[in-house]
């Protein structure tokens, strides 16, 4: 029964895309040098010491140094480069709202409600 299961598992997990890497199903996503740093280095914007270990964790757990993403997100306003989806506490959230109802684009208050409030 268990086998059953398993591979039924295995057969949703392809049908949706998923990666069935070696170990627990997941695999790490390749970035370059640069974009790495970037990301680790954008952990000591999180609001919250608890907030900037997770983030750490995150990144290393999420991406390994190879080739550059094309595709990652990345941006940089008033000095601050981040990539990918930053991870917004409530306040910085509203930050963002309050920035772009006053017309700021919506990368752009993200970025700096994220690093500088």
């Amino acid at each position: 029964m268990k086998k059953i299961a398993a591979v039924a598992v295995l057969v949703v997990v392809a049908a949706m895309g998923g990666t069935t890497a070696a170990g627990d199903g997941f695999e790490q996503h390749e970035v370059s040098q640069e974009q790495y740093q970037t990301l680790l280095g954008q952990c000591r914007y999180a609001d919250t010491a608890q907030a900037r270990t997770q983030c750490r964790r995150h990144v290393k757990a999420t991406y390994r140094i190879g080739r550059t993403d094309t595709t990652l997100d990345c941006r940089t306003f008033t000095g601050v480069t981040v990539c990918g989806t930053l991870k917004l506490s409530k306040a910085e959230r509203q930050c963002t709202k309050d920035s772009t109802d006053q017309g700021l684009s919506y990368r752009r208050a993200e970025v700096e409600c994220y690093a500088l409030s």
